[in-house]
C-alpha cells in the first residue's frame, strides 16, 4: 500500500495494522516528523519516500526521497500498490484521491476535505472511509428500508465549558480534547464541530440522498446509528480504536479480534445529548448544508482559513465559526466540475483572509 500521512494517528495505527498482518508498504508520505518517518522506513522497508519540505530530504534515511505535493502524485502514479490510505489532512489531500482513483486504485480514505469539497465529482465506488463513523455505518447497513442515519460526536474540548467563556478560550484549550489525543486541525475542528458536519457530508457523498443527523455521545462508545422504517435502530458500539475501520478498509475481511470488546458493565452508562447550535453555531446551516452538498468546498477552505487566522491570534475562537457562516452567505453558486473546485476554494480563503 501507499501511505499518505504516515506519521500522523491514522498512519501509525495504518503501520500497526501492517506490520501486525505483514502487509508490504510501497510509499511512505509524511510532513515534519522525519525522526518517527526514519522509524517506520527501518521498519518497513518501503520503496519510496516523500516528505513535504526540500529541507528534510538529507535528513529522511532513504535512498529515494521526494518532496512536495506534485512528488506525491508521481509517487501514486508509478507505484505498482492499488492500495492508497489517504490520512492527509486538509485540502492538500483532494489531488491525491482524485490520482489514485484516476490510477485505477482503491482509496482507504481519512482524508475528510477530498468528499466534503468534490464529493459530486469523485466515484465513491473506490472509497473505503476509515473514519469511525462511517465504517459503523457501512458495517450495519442491512437491505431493510431506512429511516435515517446517525453519527456520533464527542462534543469536543468545549462540550461542558460556560458559553460566556467560549469567546476567551485558546489554542491550548482546543486541544484539550475529553477522549483521546488528535492532531491540531481536527481537534479544532472537534471544538467547533465543524468535524461532524463534515462527517454528515462526507455520509452523505458515501452513502447517497436521505436523512442525516449527529447526537453527542460523550464516551465515544457508540459511533453510528442506522434508524429503519419499522422503529426499530441498531447501533455500532466498538472502543475508540481506529485499527478496525482501518483492517476492513485495508483487507475487506477481518475473521480475528482487533479490538477489546466494550465492557457495557464496565462503562456504566451512556449520555446523550444534543447539538446546540449557541455552542455550535455552525450547525445552524446543518440541513441546508446537507441539501446543497455541493457548497461544501466553501465550508472547508472558510474552515482551513479561519484556522490559520486563529492560531495566529488574528481571531478569537467564536470567529472561527463566524468567518465560516460569512463566506457560506457570501459564495452561493455551486462548483460544477473539479476545476471549479478548485478556483472556489481559493477564492474563498481570499475573501477569508481579507
Amino acid at each position: 500500500m501507499i501511505i499518505l500521512g504516515s506519521t500522523g494517528s491514522i498512519g501509525v495505527n495504518t503501520l500497526a495494522i501492517a506490520k501486525r498482518f505483514n502487509l508490504h508498504v510501497d510509499v511512505l508520505v509524511a510532513g515534519k516528523n522525519i525522526a518517527l518517518l526514519n522509524e517506520q522506513i527501518n521498519i518497513h522497508h518501503p520503496r519510496a519516500v516523500v516528505v513535504s519540505d526540500h529541507e528534510d530530504c538529507r535528513n529522511v534515511q532513504h535512498d529515494n526521497v521526494l518532496c512536495g505535493e506534485e512528488a506525491i502524485l508521481e509517487a501514486i502514479e508509478s507505484s505498482q500498490s492499488h492500495l492508497v490510505v489517504n490520512a492527509l489532512v486538509g485540502f492538500l489531500g483532494l489531488r491525491p484521491t482524485l490520482k489514485a482513483i484516476e490510477c485505477g486504485k482503491r482509496v482507504a480514505l481519512a482524508n475528510k476535505e477530498s468528499l466534503v469539497a468534490a464529493g459530486a465529482f469523485i466515484d465513491t465506488s473506490k472509497i473505503q472511509p476509515i473514519d469511525s463513523e462511517h465504517f459503523g455505518l457501512w458495517y450495519l447497513l442491512q437491505e431493510r428500508p431506512i429511516s435515517s442515519m446517525t453519527i456520533t460526536a464527542s462534543g469536543g474540548a468545549f462540550r461542558d465549558w460556560d458559553l460566556r467563556d467560549l469567546p476567551n478560550a485558546t489554542l491550548e484549550d482546543t486541544q484539550k480534547h475529553p477522549n483521546w489525543s488528535m492532531g491540531q486541525k481536527i481537534t479544532i475542528d472537534s471544538a467547533t464541530m465543524v468535524n461532524k458536519m463534515f462527517e454528515l457530508l462526507e455520509a452523505r457523498w458515501l452513502f447517497g440522498e436521505g436523512k442525516y443527523d449527529a447526537i453527542i455521545e460523550t464516551k465515544s462508545l457508540i459511533h453510528a446509528l442506522v434508524n429503519f422504517k419499522d422503529g426499530s435502530t441498531t447501533a455500532h458500539i466498538a472502543n475508540a480504536s481506529m485499527q478496525l475501520p482501518i483492517s476492513y478498509a485495508i483487507m475487506n475481511r477481518v475473521d480475528e479480534q482487533i479490538l477489546e470488546p466494550v465492557d457495557l458493565v464496565k462503562a456504566g452508562s451512556l449520555e446523550f445529548r444534543a447539538i446546540d447550535p449557541k455552542r455550535y453555531p455552525i450547525w445552524q446551516i446543518k440541513d441546508e448544508l446537507l441539501k446543497n452538498p455541493k457548497r461544501g468546498v466553501v465550508i472547508n477552505a472558510a474552515n482551513e482559513a479561519a484556522i490559520e487566522r486563529f492560531i495566529a491570534k488574528e481571531i478569537g475562537f467564536m470567529e472561527i465559526s463566524k468567518n465560516i457562516l460569512q463566506a457560506y452567505e457570501y459564495f452561493t453558486d455551486e462548483p460544477k466540475s473539479v476545476e471549479d473546485v478548485f478556483l472556489l476554494d481559493k477564492e474563498v480563503r481570499r475573501f477569508c483572509r481579507s
